[in-house]
This record gives structure tokens, C-alpha cells and sequence, in this order.
């Protein structure tokens, strides 16, 4: 179980990120727990990874955040994608795609290529 972004392939947490505001808003630990479950708890995302992340997401304009009031009537912070933000994790969702069928292609490889 990976326990935490850091020995995530870079890049990686904020495609999740992206990935998990695709369908709506959602706050930090929301974002955490749908990452959890959708991995089946191969992956965790501590707070002290998730926030930092958010904030860069922010400043280079892929979500925009507002307060609101989480389910336990507690007031938190929802992040929702931007239309920059759209466009950055379809790029990412292609790149690490190919990534990850070229990924396959070399730990299936029976032999070393002649030279």
C-alpha cells in the first residue's frame, strides 16, 4: 500500500485530484477518501500532502475554491475544476495512458531486443 504521494509517479496526485472534482465539487477530505476508495485503499493522501497540492492546483488556476458546509455541518473549503483545470486533466489522463501502456509493453518483454 502506497501510504502517501511521495512515492506516487510525480504528477500523479494531481491528475487523482483532477479526476475526483471531474463529477463535482468536493472538499480536501472528500478528495482523500475518494481517492482511498477508488484504490481500494492502495492509495492514502494525508492532509499534509492533499492541502499543499490543492493550493498549487489553485495558484495555477486548475480549481477554484469556495466555503461551504461539509455533511457533518462543519464549514469547509470545496474545490470545483475550471475550465483550465478541464483541459489540464485531459492532457494528463492521455499522457499517463500512454505512459502506462509503454509501462506494460516493457515489464511483459520475454527477451532483450537483438542488437
Amino acid at each position: 500500500m502506497i501510504k502517501n504521494s511521495q512515492h506516487l509517479v510525480k504528477g500523479t496526485l494531481d491528475l487523482l485530484i483532477l479526476r475526483s472534482l471531474s463529477w463535482g465539487p468536493r472538499h480536501g477530505y472528500a478528495i482523500s477518501e475518494w481517492i482511498e476508495n477508488v484504490t481500494d485503499a492502495q492509495l492514502r493522501i494525508m492532509e499534509g500532502t492533499i492541502y499543499p497540492a490543492l493550493h498549487r492546483m489553485e495558484n495555477r488556476s486548475w480549481i477554484e475554491a469556495e466555503w461551504g458546509v461539509s455533511k457533518n455541518n462543519r464549514r469547509a473549503k470545496y474545490y470545483r475544476l475550471t475550465e483550465v483545470g478541464r483541459k489540464q486533466l485531459r492532457h494528463e489522463s492521455s499522457s499517463w495512458q500512454l505512459y502506462v501502456a509503454a509501462m506494460a509493453k516493457a515489464l511483459s518483454a520475454e527477451a532483450e531486443m537483438p542488437a
